[in-house]
């Protein structure tokens, strides 16, 4: 066989089977990832078995904390509509409290949502929220 012809042969069967890897890579990334569902949306359609992204808002006076085991309700962002009540084992982030915002992976089980060890996040107010207006400022004296 002729040495170019080789190379090229080479080269093709190289660049099909990166091709072919980099295909199954894009493929896992997609089919794996989901979209965060907030309460309301979880209680209409959740499946048994099934793991989701679960968002929302901590509830006032509802957080729990036992030696091990944290329950607490989880409410839509906006703080009105269905509530679910959730049970986590694991590391607590610092700014977890009543009223932040947190993503956390689980499944529904038995009425109430059960996190994964360690898959609980806070989400921290964003700084740049916007700010309610000044009033009038007074004249100088």
């Amino acid at each position: 066989m002729d040495p170019q012809r080789k190379r090229r042969l080479r080269l093709v069967v190289a660049l099909t089977a990166a091709l072919a890897l980099a295909g199954a890579l894009v493929y896992t990334s997609f089919s794996a990832a989901s979209d965060a569902v907030d309460p309301t949306h979880l209680l209409a359609s959740a499946t048994p078995g099934r793991s989701y992204q679960l968002t929302g808002k901590v509830a006032k006076g509802s957080v729990s904390r036992g030696s091990d085991l944290l329950t607490f309700v989880l409410r839509d962002q906006n703080g009105r509509g269905a509530a679910v009540r959730v049970s986590y084992r694991g590391t607590v982030p610092d700014p977890f409290r009543e009223g932040r915002e947190v993503i956390l992976t689980g499944h529904y089980d038995g009425g109430q949502f059960v996190g994964d060890r360690d898959s609980l996040i806070t989400k921290c107010p964003s700084k740049f929220q916007n700010a309610a207006p000044a009033g009038p400022k007074a004249p100088a004296q």
